[in-house]
């Protein structure tokens, strides 16, 4: 009798462990059809998992400022493209582009690949 309640519990358990991963948000609430341009002062990179995120201060044409929230991907994978929590610095002035909220939320999604500094400069050189 013992056996059968071991094998099941193991198995309640990867399904459990399973489900716990597959849990994981999808990027479907980002609209990569409709890609933007953003224009801004970093205002903070944070560089936690399970996602970075940039927190952006954008100038908006009347003169007022939107604060954008723009989540990367984890520190593990921006670490292989040459990134570390000090990459981006309070001040920073860049340009990127980004797949915005759907929800027309000041929001969006952002990779390494297409974020430089305003002046136009690459965040990194040679990584």
């Amino acid at each position: 009798m013992r056996t059968p309640v071991v094998a099941l519990l193991t198995v309640a358990t990867l399904v459990w462990t399973a489900c716990a991963a597959l849990a994981h948000h999808s990027f479907a609430m980002f609209d990569t059809a409709n890609p933007i341009e953003l224009e801004g002062v970093v205002k903070e990179f944070k560089y936690v998992n399970p996602h970075s995120f940039i927190v952006l201060e954008v100038k908006e044409k009347d003169g007022g400022v939107t604060i954008w929230n723009l989540e990367g991907g984890a520190p593990t994978a921006l670490a292989r493209e040459g990134w570390s929590k000090a990459t981006l610095k309070p001040g920073d002035e860049i340009k990127l582009t980004i797949d915005p909220l759907r929800s027309g939320a000041p929001g969006g999604a952002w990779s390494p690949a297409k974020i430089k500094f305003k002046n136009g400069e690459p965040i990194l050189i040679d990584h």
